[in-house]
C-alpha cells in the first residue's frame, strides 16, 4: 500500500485518539503537504519539534493499528465485498448455483469477522 494512503487510513481510523496539537501538526505536514518549516513558523515552534511530533504520531498510529487492527479488518472486508461484486457481475443462468454458493461463503466469512 502506498505510504500516503496508509498514513491517511491510519489517521482516519485513529486520529481522534490524538491531542488537538498532534492532529494539527500531522494534518498540516502529512495530509495537507505543508513543509515542516511552514508549520513550525505558523505554530511558533522549531522545525525539529514539528519533525519529532510527526514521527511520534506515526508511531502512535502504527501502535494503535498493531493492537486494534481496524484498518486491516476494513481492508479485508472491502476486498471481500469486491469479490462478491466480481462474482455477481459474472453471473449467468448457467452458473447461478455456483455464484450463490460463492456469495454465501464470502458472506459467512464476513459475518464471522463481525
Amino acid at each position: 500500500m502506498e505510504a500516503f494512503v496508509e498514513k491517511a487510513l491510519l489517521y482516519d481510523f485513529y486520529g481522534e485518539l490524538l491531542t488537538e496539537h498532534q492532529r494539527e501538526i500531522y494534518e498540516d505536514v502529512v495530509l495537507n503537504d505543508y513543509s515542516i518549516s511552514e508549520v513550525a513558523a505558523e505554530l511558533g515552534i522549531s522545525r525539529q519539534g514539528v519533525h519529532d511530533q510527526v514521527k511520534r504520531v506515526d508511531k502512535l498510529l502504527a501502535g494503535y493499528e498493531e493492537r486494534l487492527m481496524l484498518v486491516k479488518r476494513f481492508l479485508d472486508l472491502k476486498a471481500k465485498v469486491g469479490r462478491i461484486r466480481e462474482t455477481v457481475s459474472g453471473c449467468t443462468a448457467d452458473n447461478l448455483e455456483e455464484v450463490k454458493k460463492t456469495v454465501a461463503e464470502i458472506s459467512d466469512s464476513i459475518m464471522e469477522e463481525l
